[in-house]
């Protein structure tokens, strides 16, 4: 008992006496955790500043003036304020009618596309990174290096050849039209064949058949999620009478929804920004899609700000900068009010994944 108030009355001592009594840990226990509170705390300040100081300053830069771009007096705050950037730039990029009301076309445009596409790819890569995890398959090591082969080769180097494919699209190219020549299903039946560039048709058949935008990175990323998932769940599901598509649908999804989330956040974001394949397959005079527009501003500024719509003029470096900087901030804005809805998932999706490996 007397033990037990000493512990008592110790506890309810000073600070400072109790450092005495402990030759002075206590203070360099006290002072190291405060040291490592304001170092983390410097370190997450820093990295934020990064990341928002350059929306804060293209916030700014669209509410200047032209005159205010070159004023090296202003720093950050602009002298005189204005909106007017945003009107034009929101009719440069399609999202308002010139002189008229706003549509939001190259916007809805985007967002259905990659939406579209998102939901292809993690179809498709799904069932090929489970086939990779739990099969064994003839040239199954061969295959799996070519979709690591898909992750390092830049789709660059196949522009050429996409571009005849979709343009000139056939089905079995193997029979017969006469004068040596073979061709496919459509041009038998037809004489002609298919061009698929100047509609999404050729986004969603390349997505279904894994080659999209970072597909093989997919089909990595969820291949080594099965792997980790212990045989003994799917062992389990058989005995008691599941299927092969009953068994992936009812046990291995639920369990891999945080990764397959992750790569459909991932293959969204990199789509809505995506230039290569958009100017490759949906050109602007098929459809609106904001990352076309916003590449191209920079050609269509003379004639915008000429009074002569035959004639077009000179646009100062600093005024096309302002411009391309406010459309970068308004392309950005769905993709940060997304990651603020979905970052509880995306967490959670790192986590597992740290927790299999």
């Amino acid at each position: 008992m007397s033990k037990n108030n000493t512990v008592f009355i110790g506890e309810n001592k000073s600070f400072w006496d109790r450092n005495r009594r402990s030759g002075g840990y206590l203070l360099r226990r006290r002072s190291g955790q405060i040291a490592v509170s304001v170092i983390r705390a410097l370190l997450l300040f820093g990295l934020c500043f990064m990341i928002i100081q350059p929306l804060l300053t293209r916030f700014s830069m669209g509410l200047m003036v032209e005159k205010d771009l070159y004023d090296s007096t202003i720093i950050l705050l602009p002298r005189n304020v204005t909106l007017d950037n945003y009107r034009i730039v929101a009719e440069l990029t399609d999202l308002k009618n010139i002189g008229g009301a706003w549509t939001f076309n190259s916007m809805l445009n985007t967002f259905w596309v990659s939406l579209l596409v998102s939901v292809c790819q993690i179809v498709s890569t799904t069932l090929v990174a489970y086939g990779f995890a739990r099969y064994d398959f003839p040239m199954k090591k061969f295959w799996f290096g070519c979709v690591v082969a898909l992750i390092i080769i830049p789709p660059q180097t196949i522009q050429s050849a996409l571009y005849m494919n979709f343009a000139n699209f056939d089905l079995l190219q193997v029979f017969s039209i006469g004068d040596g020549k073979y061709g496919g299903i459509f041009q038998m039946l037809t004489g002609k064949t298919l061009n698929l560039r100047a509609n999404v048709s050729a986004y969603v058949i390349m997505s279904l058949t894994c080659m999209g935008l970072k597909d093989g990175l997919y089909i990595y990323m969820m291949r080594q999620y099965f792997k980790g998932i212990p045989m003994s769940l799917e062992e389990a599901a058989y005995v008691d009478g599941c299927g092969t598509l009953h068994t992936f649908a009812k046990i291995m999804l639920p369990d891999a929804l945080p990764t397959i989330a992750s790569c459909f956040l991932f293959s969204f974001v990199w789509q809505w920004t995506d230039i290569f394949y958009t100017r490759l397959f949906l050109p602007s005079t098929s459809i609106s899609i904001y990352s076309n527009q916003m590449s191209s501003m920079v050609t269509r500024m003379g004639r915008y700000f000429s009074a002569d719509a035959s004639k077009a003029v000179v646009v100062p470096n600093g005024r096309q900068q302002q411009l391309i900087s406010i459309a970068v901030l308004i392309c950005s804005i769905p993709l940060v009010i997304l990651y603020i809805f979905t970052q509880r998932t995306f967490t959670e999706s790192l986590a597992m994944s740290g927790s299999k490996e």
